[in-house]
């Protein structure tokens, strides 16, 4: 005969775990419920940032404060049970209220962030990207700049200048928001590394130039290209031109770096001296006066077989070119001077 006092214990263990088992489903349904429920059916982008060193309680918190989830305590929960509190990324997250927990953790592990376009045309100089990178806010000017004339961080990118003008590759670039002026910078140049082949590094060689010099043409040939189909030619004039040792005469060298250049050249500009004015120097200026594009890199490597010596704007954005200078000064009369 079973003992009075087991039978009351026996039925108070029962009682016990027929709670615990209907306690334990109602969470497991809870969290089911919660993981794969959407916090709103409306379809609105929310900006959502993890910085470094957050913890799970204030990533969960911010979620819940900003509508993506509708219980911080059970996506607490949830990232645990996933083994996944130390490694949510830190970052600036575009996240919709209508993408279920599930998929918001899946993005946070994966480092889905959001990431802000930068375009670099063809022909900008360092100062003027530096102001586009600014202006993306992605990296203050004046930081960007630095590191372009760092001479021992432009040796760690395996550049043989005193900066990184020319080097920093036109393009269009996505950078999350916690990107470095370094990370910007040593993006552009592996850019500049990646086009620039060994095809082109033998062509180089062959020509007689380093890739300083040709990277140096090149930014000259697109700041004097109207016309994108011009660039061969143009580059043409310049082999030319250097080949016979006469000087490059080319505008755009003249009001490099001059900042209160009002947009006319004038007799006292062709006059200055400085290491890029090629109507007072013979050869290459000191380095590049822009950062051109690939078309502009293969045209001064691949220049077309011609034997003008002379261009001048027609101003329509195409050139007429010369071989001898007294038909060069007529063409300038007639574009130029109307005459």
């Amino acid at each position: 005969m079973t003992h009075p006092k087991l039978k009351i214990m026996g039925i108070t263990l029962a009682g016990i775990l027929l709670v615990t088992s209907v306690v334990l489903s109602l969470f497991i349904f809870q969290m089911k419920h919660f993981i794969a429920t959407p916090c709103t059916s409306q379809e609105r982008q929310i900006t959502f940032t993890i910085t470094a060193g957050q913890s799970l309680g204030q990533v969960a918190a911010n979620l819940e404060n900003q509508g993506l989830i509708t219980n911080q305590s059970l996506f607490k929960l949830y990232v645990r049970y996933k083994r996944a509190a130390t490694r949510l990324m830190a970052g600036e997250y575009q996240l919709s209220a209508h993408i279920p927990p599930t998929r918001i953790l899946d993005q946070l592990l994966k480092g889905r962030v959001k990431l802000y376009r930068l375009t670099i045309p063809e022909g900008l100089n360092m100062d003027e990207i530096a102001l586009l990178v600014q202006k993306a806010n992605i990296c203050d000017a004046t930081p960007f700049l630095s590191l372009c004339r760092d001479t021992d961080f432009i040796k760690t990118l395996k550049v043989n200048s005193h900066s990184l003008e020319g080097y920093l590759y036109p393009d269009t670039y996505f950078f999350p928001k916690q990107t470095t002026c370094r990370q910007v910078v040593q993006k552009m140049v592996a850019s500049f590394h990646k086009i620039y082949t060994r095809e082109w590094e033998k062509r180089t060689q062959e020509l007689g130039f380093t890739v300083h010099e040709i990277v140096t043409l090149a930014a000259i040939i697109e700041k004097e290209t109207g016309d994108a189909s011009e660039r061969p030619l143009i580059s043409s004039v310049f082999h030319n031109r250097l080949k016979r040792n006469m000087r490059m005469e080319s505008d755009p060298t003249v009001i490099y770096g001059d900042k209160d250049f009002d947009g006319r050249i004038r007799t006292r500009h062709l006059r200055r001296k400085t290491p890029y004015n090629t109507y007072q120097l013979r050869g290459l200026p000191l380095g590049p006066i822009a950062n051109p594009g690939a078309l502009a890199i293969e045209a001064a490597l691949y220049p077309d077989a011609s034997p003008y010596l002379f261009f001048v704007s027609k101003n329509d954005t195409t050139h007429y070119f010369s071989k001898t200078l007294s038909e060069h000064n007529k063409a300038v009369r007639k574009y130029q001077l109307n005459q």
